[in-house]
């Protein structure tokens, strides 16, 4: 499959966990104290060379590093290829540009895919590796050994999980570390408008996806599940392409928006259902909907190179009808808006970026809480049962920054409790909210640190993730390249229920042989419960839990379908419940950066990114494909 750039995990394996000198939650001090850019130039290459403002995630002048082996960031007069490297043709003869019409990567850069052609590469940038630290066993990013080998977790890129040991001293990002002191509605004008549907073929041999005289079902094998619809591009897009936010499902209707436009699609035959234009840019969206299927996303204020991300709008997943439109008001000169992420919980919406943060109430756009007094401010959130902030305390030391993790009250903004690691980790993600489990780094380029936390529901430290030797761990966790607006849930390939913590491998074999592991870890303890290894010749990753169980994506291969498979809570050989046809294999492992669901019995496979070199490649462009029994 062509699979996106991933956010590895640093390389790394750990001892036992071990307890910061200061493990208990600090109380709340005083008042309540972001795979490529859609449209370049998104945000400056680089933070700004003054103040570095509130939840930076890195120092001013040092360039953005790439979590966990993605390409580094494009700046807009950046050239977005190697030099000599051949563009690669996609799964059916059409070029994949990337977004600056370049070819996009798979996380397996040189590597053979599946079908004997080179992996696609990242965006048009070379893959980053992130040595990692010999030391015994443990995760170990994309490529190269394994460093943190027998030692605690820690991070050598952006979005993993690990623990380095250097020099015999092990760094913990765990309270309590050096230096450790307490830092003293307007209605919119845009309207539904309805359109006609996009082409849809039905695998019934007369739909537009494939020729008149190729079924896509025609080859399909005893227990195999039917292919319901495969669907191809409908939206006009610029020449550089268009990530794709979603897909989200709401009761029968699968959403998803790009550009311009949100487009909502039957979940049983992939025909639209309605389809909202918009007169600016879609820039922001939250992983979650509110309870009844509403959602606030960010679009630009204009449609110049200039615009920003500073216009909220609440928008109807069940109708495609709009509701309240806002913009965002800058609260001063280091509140930065060119890339803000959003998070929902309840009936909360925040807007975190760099300098400030605001939370609006979703059903009638009032402000419910923005930019704090004093020096700590939240940078981002994760949404949810909960709502966690990423907070960042101003220091005067900017090669030490003071993060703190905190649940906040989704109507006041008011910490309910905050737990501040050790002086220098910066929040990175949030790989679950309930239970909470927090992956932080420290540092950069080859020196970068990773390391993985789970917290308590009173914020105290529960444990510190450990892994064995050999391991190395990917995730996927999306806006890595948003400068100032962080963006800290949402990640692929990561799960956790009440006790465990479920990570996949990467494995260091490439083609046909490639394949990897569900790690198991107990969140009581931090150390590994089980391992459970994915079909030959094929990977697999956690896509949430489901009646006790495990539920996982099993990739395509060469003359072998994917599929929806499970894990018991005691690991063993994942179940196949849902097994793709072997014929429709290659059009399975063609979408670039996709995105897996799994309701209702059937799973949905949606590209992250559609861009092609003309109008009629961008037109032929598969985009979402469903399959059921």
């Amino acid at each position: 499959m062509t699979q996106p750039p991933s956010q590895q995990p640093p390389q790394g394996g750990f001892g036992a966990p071990q307890e910061p000198p200061q493990g208990v939650p600090q109380p709340p001090q005083g008042p309540p104290q972001t795979p490529p850019p859609a449209q370049p130039p998104a945000a400056p290459p680089g933070p700004p060379s003054a103040q570095p403002g509130y939840g930076y995630p890195q120092q001013p002048g040092q360039p953005q590093q790439p979590p966990y082996g993605q390409p580094q960031q494009p700046g807009p007069y950046d050239k977005p290829q190697q030099p000599g490297q051949p563009q690669q043709p996609g799964p059916y003869g059409q070029p994949q540009p990337g977004p600056y019409g370049q070819q996009q990567p798979g996380p397996y850069a040189q590597q053979p895919g599946p079908y004997g052609q080179p992996q696609q590469p990242g965006y048009g940038y070379p893959q980053q590796q992130y040595p990692g630290s010999p030391v015994g066993g443990g995760p170990a990013g994309p490529g190269g050994g394994n460093p943190f080998k027998g030692k605690p977790l820690m991070i050598v890129a952006a979005a993993v999980v690990g623990l380095l040991v250097v020099g015999g001293g092990v760094y913990l990002a765990t309270s309590g570390g050096d230096d450790d002191k307490k830092p003293v509605a307007k209605q919119s004008d845009d309207v539904q408008k309805p359109s006609t549907s996009p082409s849809v073929d039905e695998g019934d041999g007369n739909g537009t996806g494939r020729d008149a005289d190729d079924d896509l079902n025609g080859g399909r094998k005893p227990g195999e599940a039917k292919v319901l619809w495969l669907q191809k591009n409908d939206v006009d897009l610029p020449k550089n392409g268009s990530d794709v936010y979603g897909p989200w499902i709401v009761g029968d209707t699968v959403v998803k928006g790009m550009y311009r436009t949100v487009s909502g699609f039957s979940v049983a035959d992939g025909k639209q259902k309605w389809t909202l234009k918009l007169g600016t840019d879609i820039c922001s969206a939250p992983e979650q909907t509110t309870s009844d299927g509403k959602i606030v996303i960010g679009v630009k204020n204009g449609t110049t190179s200039k615009a920003d991300c500073s216009d909220l709008q609440l928008i109807d997943l069940n109708t495609g009808k709009t509701g309240w439109k806002k913009s965002i008001k800058s609260s001063g000169l280091f509140d930065m808006m060119s890339d803000i992420s959003l998070a929902i919980s309840g009936d909360t919406v925040t807007v975190g970026r760099t300098g400030a943060s605001n939370a609006f109430r979703v059903s009638d756009g009032k402000e419910l809480f923005g930019k704090r007094d004093g020096i700590c401010q939240p940078f981002a959130f994760a949404g949810g049962s909960k709502l966690i902030a990423a907070t960042n305390c101003r220091t005067d030391d900017v090669d030490k920054p003071q993060h703190e993790v905190e649940e906040v009250d989704p109507v006041t903004g008011k910490p309910k409790w905050t737990y501040k690691p050790a002086r220098g980790w910066e929040i990175d993600k949030f790989y679950s909210v309930s239970p909470l489990v927090v992956s932080l780094t420290k540092g950069s380029g080859d020196d970068k640190q990773w390391s993985v936390l789970a917290l308590k529901e009173n914020g105290s430290l529960r444990s510190q993730i450990v892994s064995d030797k050999g391991d190395k761990f990917s995730t996927s966790c999306g806006s890595a390249f948003a400068i100032f607006g962080k963006s800290v849930d949402g990640c692929d390939g990561v799960v956790a229920d009440p006790n465990t913590l479920y990570l996949t491998t990467q494995d260091d074999t490439s083609g046909t042989a490639r394949t990897n592991k569900v790690v198991a870890f107990n969140l009581n303890t931090g150390k590994t419960k089980w391992k459970a290894k994915a079909p030959a010749e094929q990977t697999m990753r956690p896509l949430r839990m489901e009646g006790g169980s495990l539920v996982l994506y099993v990739d395509a291969a060469y003359g072998k379908g994917g599929g929806i498979a499970t894990l018991g809570s005691g690991g063993g050989t994942p179940q196949m419940v849902l097994k793709h046809p072997a014929s429709t294999a290659e059009i399975e492992s063609g979408f670039y950066d996709e995105k897996i669901l799994y309701e209702g019995g059937r799973s949905f496979i949606v590209s992250g990114r559609v861009s092609a070199t003309n109008d009629k490649a961008e037109l032929e462009t598969k985009t979402m494909m469903a399959f059921g029994k």
